[in-house]
């Protein structure tokens, strides 16, 4: 198959690029209309107990107040005159905008949870129907900023969404005009040559483009989280330099063997082709299982995350070697002064010492590492997990002001309240029962009702507001709890509540900030044992029909997971305990359980990927004849010089994303570099020469059965008499 193509493309390499031109100016205008289609939530799951609550209260009261108005007292206390008259002011024209519903504010309320304790701040609160950027953005022009005695800052989980949105696009352009002419740089050395070093780089803007205008489409028709961008350039960029490494590497030996253009062509996609279609099916097996989980944010980067691996294999199937067609010889030119006199060769003597050191000491050589390995992920058995909020975003950030002071100077505020919703009508005296008996749970400072507000047991006044607590369709209450929405305190609070029968036996739906963590931990803990099953079968699979070997999928999947082990390891002690804060300018949390999940099934991905790299270069060697030592030496010395400058070139592209100003997008970036740093040097480099010198005669070994089913349907080229090992 991969000769086929190899030949088709030598014969029609013009026809190829001029149509590849075309696809990619289409892709590059529509993609670009992605950024206004994708959205900044998804961290829910929309069957969720939470979710439903949520389109109740959308539905039947109005919508859950997603602005947040802080108001600060120029004279140091919002009760003086002209700062009450102020606020009084702006709770009118907020009340007068017809966009803004459920506007709600201290100044004509009174409410003591509105009011920060030292009198210095007052909140007034309300929903926007419509939470684009556009709308949120001009909603902060026209009521924030100083205003005579008082000044306003708009904050609440819209206004975090335009900031998120807006911190995006910004972290994009910064972390790409760092990683693309550094990686450039870097690859005019890897290669010795300008015009081989832009190959890479031609390759994974097709790849960005062509998944940009696949966001794009997905995002007309359905919701799309905006964070798959940072994915697509990420692995857009990676993968390219993963499949131009491998596949101008092999071309340039083959030209150095004096074969001719076009037969390099063929043998390239004939042997490095196969291994990028493999190394790709891998990954993509790895990201598929995201689609498992209902909250669209991990849906979103499957989306993502598969159609960039596609493309960027099509494109080093086929765009690439045309590329090489035209090029011939040319590939060589600009080289660097050098490099003029030393042949083009993928071959690294370091590589084949280390091996063979490894395989003659196999303990002394493991221990140390596995040690180190195994003490970086005890660090992972504390992790404590949460979903994300405005303290992603730096604390500039006008989203992430309003936030800290709601945390920190008011003690019950709403926006970290329990809302409980009932699916039909109760009457009075049930409501009333209900809400008392709710205000008397440990950690609950006050309960709001159409029926009255209530603390500690006993009546606590009453709220005009209030009355639209109650539809004709239920009733609604709002819990108000002193305790953060991630914390264990809060989400022991909303299984409590949840436990507690409804008004007079009427269904009751528990949402909020906590239930909503709570039911994203149980959507995500319910689905990862059958999501870890699938990656562990599909990758054995692929890896069996690549090497005919049971043993081998068996080796790889233990020493990525140590790998992995010590990494997000490294990446608690970082994000949740504090490591670097200071220095990466983020504030320390709980993990962020999506982003684990996503940067676990990457960095599988593509440590199987490596895993193929390396492991088709051994077999190839040991299918000649021979032993497992050279086999071994032979395969990292020619391969591992390409996994080493790819895992470096990517763990730049990755690495740029600390300087992010959303703390788990640095969270993905830097727990993706350092994965693949890990599994380029230490595991590649140093455990898997131990672990093949561990199975020995047995590392290509199958049972009889499973053996003729790879001789069936194995995928492999036949071998010709003018092959040469990969």
């Amino acid at each position: 198959m991969f000769g086929r193509i190899g030949h088709f493309v030598t014969h029609h390499a013009r026809a190829v690029l001029v149509i590849t031109v075309l696809v990619l100016i289409g892709a590059g205008a529509y993609g670009f209309t992605a950024f206004g289609k994708l959205k900044t939530q998804g961290f829910a799951d929309p069957n969720s107990d939470s979710a439903q609550a949520q389109a109740l209260i959308e539905d039947h009261f109005g919508g859950r107040t997603n602005l947040v108005f802080l108001v600060e007292a120029a004279g140091g206390n919002v009760d003086e005159p002209a700062a009450k008259q102020a606020g009084t002011d702006l709770t009118g024209r907020l009340s007068r905008d017809n966009r803004l519903s459920e506007v709600a504010s201290y100044f004509t309320t009174n409410a003591p949870t509105m009011r920060s304790a030292d009198g210095r701040y007052a909140i007034a609160v309300a929903h926007v129907e419509d939470d684009s950027s556009e709308s949120v953005e001009e909603l902060r022009s026209r009521y924030a900023g100083d205003a005579g005695p008082v000044s306003v800052t708009l904050g609440g989980a819209a206004a975090f969404g335009r900031d998120a949105s807006a911190q995006i696009g910004q972290d994009l352009a910064l972390a790409e005009s760092i990683a693309v002419p550094l990686i450039l740089i870097l690859l005019v050395f890897a290669f010795g040559s300008v015009v081989a070093a832009l190959l890479p780089l031609a390759l994974g803007l097709i790849a960005i483009l062509g998944t940009f205008a696949e966001l794009a489409l997905f995002g007309s028709v359905t919701d799309v989280s905006v964070y798959a961008i940072n994915l697509t350039t990420a692995l857009g960029l990676g993968l390219a330099i993963d499949y131009a490494l491998l596949m101008v590497s092999r071309f340039r030996e083959e030209l150095a063997a004096g074969v001719p253009t076009a037969e390099a062509v063929v043998r390239t996609v004939q042997t490095a082709g196969r291994t990028i279609v493999f190394g790709a099916t891998t990954v993509a097996a790895a990201l598929a299982v995201l689609l498992l989980f209902p909250l669209y944010f991990l849906q979103s980067f499957a989306i993502a995350g598969i159609g960039v691996i596609v493309i960027a294999a099509l494109s080093a199937l086929f765009v690439l070697p045309a590329l090489l067609t035209v090029l011939g010889p040319r590939v060589n030119a600009g080289r660097l002064p050098w490099a003029r006199n030393r042949t083009p060769s993928s071959v690294s003597a370091f590589w084949g010492r280390l091996a063979s050191t490894a395989m003659r000491r196999p303990v002394l050589a493991a221990a140390p590492v596995l040690v180190l390995l195994v003490l970086a992920a005890l660090p992972l058995l504390r992790a404590q997990f949460g979903v994300p909020d405005d303290r992603v975003l730096t604390p500039s950030s006008a989203t992430r002001t309003v936030g800290d002071t709601l945390r920190g100077q008011f003690h019950g505020d709403e926006s970290r309240a329990i809302q409980i919703v009932t699916t039909e009508p109760v009457d009075s005296a049930a409501l009333t029962g209900y809400a008392r008996s709710l205000s008397a749970l440990p950690g609950v400072a006050q309960v709001a009702s159409s029926a009255g507000r209530f603390a500690d047991g006993r009546p606590a006044g009453a709220n005009p507001a209030d009355a639209a607590l109650a539809s004709t369709a239920g009733q609604r209450l709002t819990v108000i709890t002193s305790a953060e929405a991630v914390s264990g305190e809060a989400q022991d609070l909303v299984r409590t509540v949840r436990g507690i029968a409804g008004p007079d036996g009427a269904p009751v739906k528990v949402g909020g900030a906590a239930a909503s963590l709570v039911d994203s931990k149980e959507a995500i803990g319910s689905r990862l044992p059958l999501a870890a099953a699938l990656i562990a079968i599909s990758t054995f699979l692929l890896l069996f029909l690549f090497s005919g070997s049971v043993l081998q999928p068996l080796r790889a999947i233990v020493f990525n997971m140590i790998g992995l082990g010590a990494t997000l390891g490294v990446t608690t002690l970082i994000f949740q305990d504090g490591w670097l804060s200071g220095v990466l300018g983020f504030t320390p949390l709980p993990l962020n359980i999506n982003m684990l999940v996503l940067l676990f099934c990457i960095a599988f991905g593509l440590s199987i990927d490596y895993e193929v790299f390396v492991l088709s270069r051994i077999k190839e060697t040991h299918d000649t004849g021979a032993d497992l030592t050279e086999s071994v030496s032979s395969g990292l010395s020619r391969t591992g010089r390409i996994v080493s400058t790819a895992a470096a070139l990517i763990a730049v592209s990755m690495f740029a994303f600390g300087t992010s100003g959303v703390s788990f997008i640095q969270l993905f970036g830097l727990g993706t570099g350092l994965a693949i740093l890990i599994d380029a040097t230490l595991i590649r480099g140093i455990l898997v020469p131990v672990g093949m010198r561990l199975l020995g005669r047995r590392a290509w070994w199958a049972p009889e059965p499973l053996r003729r089913v790879h001789d069936r349907v194995g995928l492999t080229e036949a071998p010709g008499p003018e092959r040469v090992p990969v």
